[in-house]
Formats: structure tokens, C-alpha cells, sequence
């Protein structure tokens, strides 16, 4: 079973959630809440980074989609069809790109001795380290994500500073404890972002 890799994104009006979706989704949300000349400042966060997003949502919601930053192409999905094709000379479906790598020279003499040659040896390298690491990348890019957001909507609430160290210390128990008088809505999408991919404790 393939997991849905479509990239969320969330919008807070104050410190309430608005809506929690694909872009386009949200993207409209905002637009028409922002319609309202009183309402407090609205923020998207991209769910994957914590980092907030801006967007023009000037004209029809056909523009305002039109304009949306299309995501990056699934180069694992992109690898398997690969796979079935005979091949050719390069990989550009796979989106291949030439960059400079320094090592020392008996790297290179080993990955020049490895079957199908250094680009060969070093991609299954680097995937198999991401397959031996891809829990404690998945908690830290998890917990950074979470850092994020919370930097941006609760730097200026009590706590802050120490909920950062629980967060870091990978102390959920702590963590959990000192931002549970927070905005209910940031509290619950900090937590989300934090460690939805992990189990209970």
C-alpha cells in the first residue's frame, strides 16, 4: 500500500486553526476569510517544514490556483516506473543532477572498483542509510518542523523556552505538560506535527 505523500498545509487565523488540507484547499480558505477587513492575521504553514508560506491570493480562485507552487515530483514513484523501461543514456526521469563531491582518493578508488561504477555505488549507499536511519530522520525532521511552528505562533507565551528543551530532549511527557494551557488549536497542531508518526509513549 503506497502512504498519501501529498504534501498539507495548515492556516491559522489568530491562534485558531482555519483549514487543514492540500494547498489549493487552504489557499481558498484564506481567501475567502481574508475578505473580512477585521480579521486577525492570517498564516499558512507548510504541515512537512512548520515554516510559513505566502501566496497571492489577488483575483478569482482560478488565479489564486493557477498561481500555487506546484509540488515536487515523487522520485520514488518516478524510480519504479523507471525500472520498467529499458535504459537509456542518463536518468533524467529520475531527475539525476551532477554535483561536485570531494573525497580522498582511496574513496574513489573503492567506489571505482564497486559494480557499475562511483554514481552507482554511492546512490545505494545513500539509500541505504536512508533506510537504516529513516526513524530518527523522520522524529527530527518532525520535531524541527514542530520548532518551527512554534516559533512563530507561541514565542511570546510562558513557557516557550522550556517546552523547547522537553521538545529537543525528546521529553514528550514534559513536553506535552508545559503547553497544555496554550491556545487549544496551536497546542493540538504543535503535538500533530511533533510525533503523529509515532506511537504513543
Amino acid at each position: 500500500m503506497v502512504a498519501n505523500t501529498r504534501p498539507q498545509f495548515t492556516a491559522f487565523i489568530g491562534p485558531q486553526r482555519l483549514a487543514s488540507g492540500p494547498l489549493a484547499e487552504v489557499a481558498i480558505a484564506v481567501m475567502n476569510a481574508s475578505r473580512n477587513a477585521a480579521a486577525p492575521p492570517i498564516i499558512i504553514f507548510a504541515d512537512a517544514t512548520g515554516q510559513p508560506i505566502d501566496l497571492d491570493l489577488r483575483g478569482t480562485e482560478r488565479d489564486v490556483i493557477a498561481r500555487l507552487p506546484q509540488p515536487a515530483p515523487d522520485l520514488e514513484a518516478a524510480t519504479e516506473e523507471a525500472s520498467a523501461e529499458p535504459r537509456g543514456r542518463g536518468r533524467p526521469k529520475l531527475g539525476v543532477v551532477a554535483r561536485e563531491v570531494t573525497l580522498l582518493p582511496r574513496h574513489w578508488e573503492w567506489l571505482g572498483a564497486q559494480p557499475g561504477g562511483a554514481s552507482v555505488a554511492l546512490r545505494k549507499l545513500v539509500d541505504e542509510a536512508r533506510r537504516a536511519n529513516g526513524d530518527t530522520d523522520r522524529a527530527r525532521a518532525a520535531r524541527d518542523a514542530a520548532y518551527r511552528f512554534m516559533s512563530v505562533m507561541t514565542g511570546n507565551l510562558a513557557g516557550f523556552e522550556e517546552a523547547s528543551r522537553a521538545l529537543f530532549a525528546d521529553d514528550r511527557r514534559r513536553f506535552v505538560g508545559l503547553i497544555a494551557g496554550w491556545p487549544d488549536d496551536i497546542r493540538d497542531h504543535i503535538v500533530k506535527l511533533a510525533f503523529s508518526d509515532r506511537a504513543e509513549p
